[in-house]
């Protein structure tokens, strides 16, 4: 059988595929649940971070309103509903959450 040549600026190299890759694996993406983005809409009614409804869906509104509540709070402006932000409205995080929480 005839070795092929493999050009090595290509991805299929013969000393790659004696490597073992050091794959690191991501921790879950965290989400928060429909109870805490209503207690976070909620909250942030009450600060006049938000007027709309307490639906529990993190939409455009919502998405603002948590933006206005973190650079007023000093928190990193995401927009999202992270596990910092969360703790800093004094929202209980899950079981879940909490197994997979990061120290920050």
């Amino acid at each position: 059988q005839k070795e092929i040549p493999v050009d090595p600026n290509s991805f299929a190299t013969k000393s790659d595929s004696t490597k073992t890759t050091g794959t690191t694996k991501k921790p879950p993406v965290f989400r928060a649940t429909k109870e805490q983005i209503m207690a976070a809409q909620k909250m942030l009614k009450e600060k006049n971070f938000y007027s709309g409804e307490q639906n529990g869906k993190l939409d455009d509104a919502t998405r603002e309103g948590l933006k206005k509540y973190q650079e007023a709070n000093g928190v990193k402006v995401t927009g999202t509903l992270n596990q910092m932000t969360l703790e800093k409205m004094g929202v209980a995080l899950t079981d879940k959450q909490k197994e997979n929480s990061k120290p920050y």
